[in-house]
């Protein structure tokens, strides 16, 4: 059986996506990989043992084109509302809150927030198939 270990995103500023990771999701520095053309950067937190991989390429200026096939990351919080408000005092845009509800069954809550070279993160409640 397979177990997942991280998801890679290249970034443009090591710092700025430190911070944003750090304050936005709480997640610190496990690893950082110094190599002559990049930089590998691994942020987590005690609540998993999964890790985001930010890649800094030496000599990159220009932001990345995201293209049409990347979707986002998405992490869980007990109290959405509470995340979304912590986010916002703390000078963030998070988007609107979401209830996904169809066919009138609420599958999820949740909403967005871009990092600083646009990925996309999805904060769900935790409840139902995302607990």
């Amino acid at each position: 059986m397979v177990k997942l270990i991280h998801s890679m995103i290249r970034v443009l500023d090591e710092a700025q996506s430190v911070t944003f990771y750090e304050k936005a999701l709480g997640l610190t520095i496990a690893d950082r990989l110094k190599f002559p053309d990049f930089t590998l950067v691994y942020l987590k937190n005690a609540a998993s043992g999964f890790e985001l991989e930010l890649t800094i390429n030496n000599g990159t200026s220009e932001p990345y084109d995201l293209g049409n096939g990347y979707g986002h990351l998405a992490v869980s919080v007990s109290d959405l509302n509470a995340e979304h408000g912590r986010l916002k005092d703390n000078g963030f845009n998070p988007g609107d809150l979401v209830e996904f509800a169809p066919n009138g069954e609420r599958i999820a809550r949740f909403f967005f927030l871009s990092d600083p070279d646009g990925y996309k993160i999805e904060f769900l409640e935790r409840s139902g198939r995302f607990s």
